[in-house]
């Protein structure tokens, strides 16, 4: 889909400078525990599956929206994993941006992987220890999902801990971070 629409308008008032936006990410497990991943067709990276609520638009829905969109899988939202303001990101056409992303754990109920819209490059399952290189954003978010603990958040007090990777589903890759036990953010 792109930059919606309510985004565009905004832009063509406000120009580059720094937009505060919603963002979801959505780890997709399926019953063989394996989890859904896209090549992004902007950076060419494996990540997670995320996007942009719409006006009003409640982050759990958001979530199954933007799977079914981008992959042709059909899933239930589970459980909020993280809420965590990232850093921000210039994108290569000078938009600024920085978004407060909700994780949520999806389950797969149907549908075939495929891309399905013009944001990906290719969409698979992957079994947890055998995953792509991956961004930190994205290593980070399948970990949560795995270890089923309670919703992660960064404390007031503390200064955040994020890396350059952190910025964007498609940012910097981090090979070799600990996932899950003997699981590694690369595929060996």
């Amino acid at each position: 889909m792109g930059t919606p629409d309510f985004i565009s308008r905004i832009r063509a008032t406000a120009g580059h400078q720094l937009l505060f936006l919603p963002g979801v990410s959505a780890v997709v497990l399926d019953d063989e525990g394996r989890v859904l991943l896209g090549r992004r067709v902007d950076t060419g990276r494996w990540s997670v599956i995320g996007g942009i609520p719409d006006p009003g638009e409640q982050p759990a829905r958001t979530a199954v929206r933007e799977v079914y969109e981008e992959t042709g899988v059909r899933c239930v939202a589970e459980r909020i994993l993280i809420v965590q303001t990232l850093r921000p990101v210039r994108y290569p056409n000078g938009d600024h941006c920085q978004f407060v992303d909700t994780a949520i754990l999806c389950r797969a109920v149907g549908g075939e992987a495929r891309v399905n819209d013009e944001e990906s490059l290719e969409v698979a399952w992957f079994p947890v220890d055998a995953l792509p290189e991956l961004p930190e954003f994205a290593l980070f978010r399948i970990k949560q999902a795995l270890a089923d603990e309670p919703t992660w958040f960064e404390a007031a007090a503390q200064e955040p801990a994020a890396t350059g990777a952190d910025c964007h589903p498609g940012a910097d890759l981090h090979p070799g971070a600990d996932l899950h036990p003997g699981v590694t953010g690369a595929a060996g």
